[in-house]
């Protein structure tokens, strides 16, 4: 599998990461084996997850997702292939608040490598931007995690870029390690201009975290997550946008949008799944997407995208289609 420098730490990831959010929950512990071993096979090695996943599935309390990858990686025996990110930030009811105080991430970490079964976190997020709790102690925990060896770098997600700034630049002032990569919902359909953040608190990637991306010449990668829209791009009887709020979107601009993206397809040859996976990772800067599936044909449509290669005037017509 091909795969993307992750901003300034000199390790590449998988270019195509496997979102875990409903292993063990809405995704059994079977089903979910199987579908991490297919990702191994193929060559992935980037797994998603979060401390919190998914709490909100009726009988689940957060936390099912590191416990199955705990478990599956320790039935393989398999965990220096993999490249492993967690979360930490959002709530937990009633259990653990949205807070990325000192005592939640260090809490929640020790948490977190007990359920995912290691001594060690690759990527441990910021998972929200918490306003209340000074920068500065947050960075400061993460800093005190990464100095004993329970983690190896740190991202932020839903975070807007005047924010993501002023962390990196107190990390560099005080020596703290920096965000490596920022996740944020991040897809084909552009949301309207002006959204800095949808109604269920996600922030999406816009013009203005693309451009600071871009001045960094590298040392700050995107990973984006809900990039399939829940597989509507391949079912137009489904509602565009998925789970967001229509409101939210234009529907000038998705008309625009969806259309040269079906038009591609055809040209391609490839389903409108796998063209929005080849646009994001063949993007300038290039975006790690995340996907996740709960069946084996559509997490194949997923890694079959990392080898389509769209020309650079098909990218031309993705990126200038506008409503």
């Amino acid at each position: 599998m091909r795969s993307i420098e992750l901003g300034h730490t000199g390790v590449e990831v998988s270019a195509l990461g496997l979102g875990c959010m409903y292993f063990g929950s809405a995704i059994d512990e079977r089903r979910s084996f199987e579908l991490l071993d297919r990702y191994l096979d193929a060559g992935g090695s980037h797994l998603d997850t979060a401390n919190n996943y998914a709490h909100w599935i009726p009988g689940s309390e957060g936390g099912e997702s590191e416990r199955v990858l705990g478990r599956w990686m320790r039935a393989r025996r398999n965990r220096d292939q993999l490249f492993v990110a967690t979360k930490v930030g959002f709530n937990m009811p009633p259990r653990v608040p949205t807070s990325l105080s000192r005592q939640t991430i260090v809490e929640q970490c020790e948490n977190s490598l007990r359920q995912l079964q290691t001594d060690h976190i690759d990527l441990y997020y910021a998972h929200c931007d918490d306003r209340e709790t000074p920068l500065e102690e947050v960075l400061a925990a993460f800093d005190e995690l990464v100095r004993q060896g329970k983690v190896r770098f740190i991202g932020c997600s839903n975070m807007l870029a005047w924010r993501i700034e002023r962390a990196r630049s107190l990390s560099a002032q005080h020596g703290w390690p920096q965000y490596c990569c920022v996740q944020q919902r991040h897809t084909y359909l552009r949301p309207k201009t002006g959204i800095t953040r949808f109604s269920n608190g996600h922030v999406p990637v816009n013009g203005d975290l693309l451009d600071y991306v871009t001045e960094q010449a590298g040392s700050l990668a995107i990973v984006a997550y809900s990039t399939l829209l829940g597989g509507t791009y391949s079912h137009p009887s489904q509602r565009i946008p998925g789970n967001y709020q229509p409101s939210e979107y234009d529907p000038l601009d998705m008309q625009a949008r969806l259309k040269v993206l079906q038009a591609i397809s055809r040209e391609t040859g490839a389903s409108p799944n796998q063209v929005v996976l080849a646009w994001l990772n063949q993007a300038a800067p290039a975006i790690i997407a995340l996907v996740s599936s709960s069946t084996h044909e559509r997490l194949q449509e997923g890694l079959d995208s990392v080898s389509l290669e769209l020309t650079p005037e098909q990218v031309t017509r993705l990126d200038q289609a506008s409503g």
